[in-house]
């Protein structure tokens, strides 16, 4: 993998995960502590990276990318397993939903056909920053109106 795909992937999946990261923790009512996010963040996303270059059939990497988050959670925080996983798969799906909303947004916008927006390797990863900024800030909204509860990380 050459090193610009690899910067590319770093500066869309890292806000991203940040983003997911982010909002499954506050959906748990869990404190957002960016010492320990943002770096946990950064490994999960070098995590993705490895798994989606090995040849591995297409998806499971979100399938082991659930996975983590939710052994992540319940190992470093007092959220049980069951709403571990729960907060995860709606954090991935939240992501999800606003990737495919604010693609279809930028394909209208920009008039340019979807086939070569998606073959367009920047313009794709710069397309997906809006959304990563949007998983921070509804974690930010999350926990605003939905207190942390105390005393919920382990570490």
């Amino acid at each position: 993998m050459k090193i610009l795909q690899i910067l590319l992937f770093f500066m869309q999946g890292f806000p991203e995960t940040v983003g997911v990261c982010a909002f499954s923790l506050a959906l748990a009512r869990v404190q957002l502590r960016w010492g320990v996010i943002l770096p946990t963040a950064l490994v999960m996303t070098a995590i993705i990276l490895v798994l989606r270059s090995i040849p591995i059939t297409f998806g499971l990497h979100t399938v082991a990318t659930i996975l983590l988050w939710t052994l992540f959670i319940v190992r470093a925080t007092r959220v049980p397993p069951s709403q571990s996983f729960m907060v995860v798969f709606a954090g991935i799906a939240a992501v999800a939903l606003l990737e495919l909303t604010m693609f279809k947004v930028l394909v209208r916008l920009l008039n340019i056909d979807i086939n070569k927006f998606m073959s367009d390797v920047f313009l794709w990863k710069l397309a997906a920053l809006p959304q990563a900024i949007m998983m921070i800030v509804f974690a930010l909204l999350i926990s605003k109106y939905r207190k942390p509860l105390e005393g919920m990380w382990r570490i």
